[in-house]
């Protein structure tokens, strides 16, 4: 298999702030063509064998180009703060996460956290595995995932990350034996949703988090267990909504129809929001553009990759500055 290295720099970045109150937990920050914005990228491209060594196999800077090496190479980064990131099924949202990371870490001027990917948009499903057939499959898909980990450790990564909604269903799985801090996405939302110290809507009950994915149950389990861990009540919406709602609004989308799609996920935003929750989770990429920036539902609203592109920076900005001082 193929995987790119990238090293970025970046020489000017004009980004709003990244603020942890409640209300901004959504995203708050898209790229906008900026003529002061200059990117020199260099790839390499290497190849793994079976047991996740890999051998350099062309490097690309421009124009120019260096022949294939036989001999292993030991790591491809070295900086103390590479971030690991395991692409999933949707390789734009993986785009999306990796543009949240450079602007957001490279904000005032700062050098852009560096980071090595490796991609897997081969991944299907959207629940758990019920016939044997299946299971073998979801086995398999864990395997891939799990050398894509093993190659990002041994390519020099210090972390690892999965902007993938379903992938990190089998987070623990793939992490298993990891040395490595493997941010978890669901231990993300979380946690930022903890130390927002939420109030609940209905005297007596715990704060309420609703979850909507076009998953039902595989994109779902991350949040529901770790929110649930965390004391948060969980609501899911019913299989009406469901059926007769989200999934209609996913397919206007694609059809293009764009008023019909945002008309029918603000019923479904609502549907949650009349049952006392506090915020909507929206646990699946095709929900994540429908909606204007501007529509005031989604201050209720909080994307999960947001708060993994928070965590995963503030943890590469600590490690730096360990590594600084010693």
């Amino acid at each position: 298999m193929f995987d790119g290295g990238l090293t970025m720099s970046f020489h000017k970045v004009n980004c709003p702030p990244v603020v942890g109150n409640l209300s901004k937990i959504r995203s708050q920050c898209r790229t906008r063509p900026n003529p002061c914005f200059a990117v020199q990228m260099s790839s390499t491209l290497v190849q793994t064998d079976e047991n996740g060594d890999f051998y350099e196999s062309k490097k690309i800077s421009g124009s120019s180009s260096t022949e294939l090496k036989s001999q292993p190479q030991n790591s491809l980064l070295s900086q103390a703060n590479t971030v690991g990131i395991i692409g999933g099924v949707s390789v734009l949202s993986t785009l999306i996460f990796l543009e949240k990371l450079v602007w957001w870490s490279s904000r005032n001027g700062e050098e852009c956290v560096p980071f090595v990917v490796c991609s897997e948009p081969a991944l299907d499903g959207g629940r758990r595995p019920v016939h044997s057939s299946e299971v073998n499959g979801e086995h398999v898909i864990i395997q891939n995932l799990r050398q894509k980990r093993i190659f990002l450790e041994k390519s020099g990564a210090r972390c690892i990350v999965m902007p993938c909604h379903i992938s990190n269903a089998w987070h623990d799985e793939i992490s298993e034996s990891c040395s490595l801090p493997f941010f978890n996405i669901g231990d993300c939302v979380a946690r930022e949703l903890k130390e927002a110290k939420l109030k609940p809507l209905d005297a007596g009950s715990s704060v309420r988090i609703g979850v909507l994915s076009t998953c039902e149950t595989i994109a779902v389990a991350p949040y529901q267990q770790k929110l649930q861990n965390q004391g948060f009540e969980v609501v899911l919406p019913d299989k009406e909504t469901m059926e007769h709602i989200l999934m209609p609004a996913v397919e206007s989308w694609n059809q293009r129809d764009i008023e019909g799609a945002r008309n029918l996920l603000r019923i479904a935003i609502q549907v949650l929001l009349i049952r006392a929750v506090n915020v909507v989770i929206l646990a699946s990429d095709e929900l994540q553009n429908i909606l204007p920036r501007e529509d005031p539902l989604l201050k209720k609203c909080m994307d999960p990759m947001d708060a993994l592109a928070r965590t995963t920076i503030k943890w590469a900005k600590s490690a730096k500055k360990v590594h600084g001082r010693t």
